[in-house]
């Protein structure tokens, strides 16, 4: 299984979820190959911002560095997991349209979907936003990582 987190420019959210989902597959030994990128390109190849990083002092963001997404992701990876609806859109038009399956929200495996649907943007807020984006993002991997666990048995 192969899963890439999105969000615009792949130094908050999306590293985040890479982050956590790698430790929570790690920790329960589930093979799973985990990336994340961003539909701009405008900070790549920067660290996740610290804020980001300091939100989540428990798991290991090491060798994260932001990257855009690529035409090859959406042949490359099982499943391509937006932090919200504009960067979801932006990989709709982006993604072979017999490719698109493989799209979804990230929050689309948290308990309270659709009641949460977006991780929303905490790059212009203070540091309660990117708690509450760390919360969101544990609570959906978890969620996730059951979801994919439940699939891989019926295989």
């Amino acid at each position: 299984m192969k899963v890439l987190f999105v969000c615009l420019g792949n130094i908050c959210r999306s590293p985040t979820a890479h982050a956590i989902f790698r430790q929570l597959c790690a920790e329960q030994k589930f093979p799973c190959e985990i990336e994340s990128a961003g539909t701009s390109a405008s900070h790549k190849g920067e660290a996740p911002d610290p804020r980001s990083i300091k939100a989540a002092p428990d798991v290991s963001f090491k060798g994260i560095y932001s990257r855009p997404v690529l035409p090859n992701d959406f042949v490359d990876y099982d499943l391509i997991l937006a932090m919200d609806l504009d960067n979801l859109q932006e990989l709709k038009r982006r993604c072979p349209s017999e490719l698109q399956h493989k799209l979804h929200l990230l929050l689309e495996f948290h308990p309270k979907y659709p009641d949460f649907r977006e991780v929303p943007d905490p790059y212009y807020g203070g540091a309660r936003g990117f708690e509450l984006v760390r919360q969101l993002i544990a609570t959906a991997c978890e969620g996730l990582l059951v979801n994919l666990k439940a699939a891989n048995l019926t295989k």
